[in-house]
């Protein structure tokens, strides 16, 4: 059986002391001639000097301010240039910046002046291996050794880097002198085996484990690393033998499913991946983080999807059930719907993660745009009142708020709360230009087409490709038969980006019927009711209007009678339809 009282503990030296005795005196007396009174003043002034800097920067040091303590230090080799202990406490400085070239040569320095001191050593061994330079910390770990042959931490930290270094075979011999001490170990053993297969020696690799199982042969942590040295090797068949040995032992082991779930799926067997699959998740033994992570790394790449929607949606169900009081499941299942286009039931999702006390604001964010997409106006707008309560500064909240305020026909709200959520906005024009685009749709509403017209220009100056701001502005300028150049320009924009969408295509239709070029405008009108127009009222009635411009009165009737039939609210249109004549309405 493994020693555990004999598992060895790395060592991080994260700061470093010094010996009084390190430290040299200031000023050294190489001959006997006798020192003058005032030189000996001015030595021990410079004694005092030193002593009163380096207390300081050690104390700057302490408060966190490393530039003050760089000075002081600094100022005590300007003293005594020969201070290691200085030295050492610059270096420390500079290493904690990352500024490791100076830090070595410092402590490079510090060493050739007091080669005895170990704290100088582990630290300038620490930054050799941070830059990695192996070999050098090896060499000073060589040293510390031979000062303390019995120390494990040096044994453990010049294996360590001799693997670094890529010297595998000092390193396996450097692990084998540690075994020799403390026996049997779990981390020696995995250590050594991983060694083993990159110098090429795996039969040497395979017994390494085995000593493992040996000593605990009802431990199925083993078995695993046996099977899994076995699969990584092409050797199939005895890494199936291995992972069965773990169920035999441990049946119901979550993380062994996992590794045969991998195991078959390298062998094509994809039913039996996923069974295993859905056994680890069913796992109580695995925490809910490793399984989440698995999940999403199966479902991130909607391309290759390594499992069907059916499959992902049988391991959500499975993680429902195991896992009843974890927010995150109910987030993961949300993401899932929506990709199926469930938006209804992934609302309820979200809602049912943010009862379980996730209060993630991206999550009332992602309730809201799902109700904007469902334009279910009124949930909006309860949902995005309550946000607002919770995350006063979230501009997104009150654009969206401002969205269900314009479609519940809140026109005066919609405008105090876009005039309360730009506030918020900073660094963002396309956002901007959107608040700006909602309150001109709300005075357009008001009656007050100065205001919104105004507002749509700076809505569009801010962001020139705002397709909505481009439409609504082009087809609000066609109703009253003004600046239709400029209405024929924006909405031409529009379907430059948007070329198959019905609304675009007849706003651009219905400018050039203002301008009475009516052989255009029935290109536009076919091709919107084309591209999905053709049970929408209103482009039924305007292709029969510029049917009807073009003396195609037949057509023109039938397809004023297909606006009536799909439920059409003009008051104009029965009028249309007997007298065989155009007339103009105002709220086309």
């Amino acid at each position: 059986m493994i020693g555990r009282n004999k598992i060895l503990v790395l060592l991080i030296f994260t700061a470093l002391l010094f010996g009084c005795s390190s430290t040299k005196k200031a000023l050294v007396i190489q001959d006997e001639t006798p020192v003058r009174e005032g030189d000996e003043i001015e030595q021990q002034d410079n004694r005092n000097e030193f002593q009163y800097l380096f207390v300081e920067g050690l104390k700057q040091k302490m408060l966190g301010n490393p530039q003050e303590a760089v000075k002081m230090f600094s100022g005590c080799l300007e003293i005594d240039p020969n201070s290691a202990a200085a030295m050492f406490e610059l270096a420390n400085i500079h290493a904690s910046n990352n500024d490791f070239t100076s830090a070595m040569l410092l402590l490079e320095k510090a060493m050739s002046i007091n080669p005895d001191n170990k704290w100088y050593k582990l630290m300038l061994a620490r930054i050799y291996q941070q830059t990695k330079k192996f070999s050098e910390a090896v060499s000073i770990y060589n040293g510390l050794i031979n000062q303390e042959p019995d120390n494990l931490d040096y044994l453990y930290m010049k294996a360590l880097l001799l693997s670094g270094a890529g010297r595998v075979d000092e390193a396996i011999d450097a692990y084998r002198k540690i075994e020799e001490k403390v026996g049997l170990n779990e981390q020696i053993s995995v250590s050594l085996q991983q060694l083993l297969v990159d110098a090429g020696r795996i039969k040497e690799a395979y017994a390494e484990i085995q000593k493992l199982i040996d000593s605990a042969p009802g431990e199925p942590q083993y078995y695993g690393l046996m099977a899994d040295l076995y699969l990584s090797q092409g050797d199939k068949k005895n890494a199936l033998r291995y992972y069965e040995k773990i169920l035999e032992l441990d049946p119901d082991n979550g993380f062994v499913h996992f590794s045969l779930a991998n195991f078959y799926e390298e062998s094509g067997d994809l039913d039996k991946s996923f069974e295993h699959t859905k056994k680890g998740f069913k796992s109580f033994e695995i925490d809910f983080d490793t399984k989440l992570q698995l999940y999403l790394m199966l479902s991130s790449n909607m391309n290759d999807p390594g499992l069907s929607n059916k499959q992902l949606a049988e391991l959500i169900d499975i993680l429902l059930l195991t896992h009843p009081d974890e927010p995150r499941v109910n987030v993961i299942n949300a993401e899932f719907l929506i990709r199926e286009n469930r938006l209804e039931e992934a609302r309820k999702q979200l809602k049912n993660a943010l009862e379980k006390g996730n209060t993630d604001y991206l999550i009332w964010e992602r309730i809201l745009i799902i109700s904007n997409d469902l334009q279910d106006w009124s949930a909006l707008y309860d949902d995005s009142n309550e946000a607002l309560y919770l995350f006063p500064n979230q501009p997104q909240v009150y654009f969206l708020n401002g969205v269900a305020c314009l479609q519940l026909e809140k026109f005066e709200e919609t405008l105090d709360i876009c005039e309360e959520g730009l506030n918020y906005v900073i660094d963002n024009p396309s956002l901007r230009g959107q608040f700006l685009l909602l309150q001109g749709e709300a005075n357009h509403k008001l009656g007050d087409t100065e205001v919104a017209f105004s507002l749509f220009d700076k809505a569009i100056e801010l962001d020139p490709d705002n397709h909505i701001a481009l439409n609504n502005y082009a087809y609000y300028l066609s109703l009253i038969g003004s600046n239709l150049d400029k209405a024929e320009r924006m909405s031409g924009k529009v379907i430059e980006l948007y070329p198959n969408n019905a609304t675009y295509l007849d706003t651009h239709a219905w400018v050039l019927f203002k301008k009475k070029n009516y052989q255009l405008a029935k290109f536009y009108m076919e091709s919107a009711i084309k591209n999905g127009g053709e049970d929408n009222p209103v482009l039924l009635e305007h292709y029969g209007d510029i049917l009807i411009m073009l003396n195609k009165k037949s057509e023109a009737k039938e397809y004023w009678l297909k606006a009536k039939e799909k439920g059409s609210d003009s008051t104009l249109l029965d009028r249309k339809i007997s007298d065989l004549k155009y007339y103009e309405n105002q709220d086309q």
